[in-house]
């Protein structure tokens, strides 16, 4: 973020101080947005802030409630595997290509949503582990005092 700002604050000087634009600002902040976005949303599930309905999820009782969490973990986990793998792809196919006026291959553009995909993938699927280990535990524990 810090970067972005400086780089606007340079567009901004250069534009109207110096009267010469520089070119290549335009491209850093395309890719500048593209991390704080991807990583952003990877912190959003790590954080687990990420948008979701609470009202039909708190209407269901204690058992459903925790199936329907894990659940929407392992859609989440799912999710990242296939951004991590479809980002991938289009990295690999973008590296010969250059960015114009920053002369960087493609890939660093979306190498931001391989990441963010490993990212949810593992903050996701993490979670998704954790819950169905305490939901079989409680599980058996419920079991065993109803004896």
């Amino acid at each position: 973020m810090v970067v972005l700002l400086a780089t606007f604050g340079w567009l901004v000087f250069g534009r109207y101080v110096l009267n010469v634009t520089p070119t290549w600002v335009e491209q850093l902040a395309l890719v500048l947005v593209g991390y704080i976005t991807f990583l952003g949303a990877a912190a959003g599930v790590h954080e687990n802030s990420h948008l979701g309905v609470e009202m039909f999820r708190d209407m269901l009782g204690a058992r459903a409630r925790a199936v329907v969490m894990i659940l929407v973990d392992v859609v989440l986990a799912l999710f990242g595997l296939v951004m991590l793998v479809a980002g991938i792809d289009l990295m690999r196919f973008g590296w010969d290509t250059l960015l114009p006026m920053l002369n960087v291959p493609e890939g660093v553009r979306t190498f931001s949503e391989v990441c963010c995909g490993a990212l949810v993938f593992l903050f996701a699927g993490t979670r998704a582990v954790l819950a169905v280990m305490n939901f079989r535990a409680s599980t058996s524990t419920t079991a065993r005092q109803g004896r």
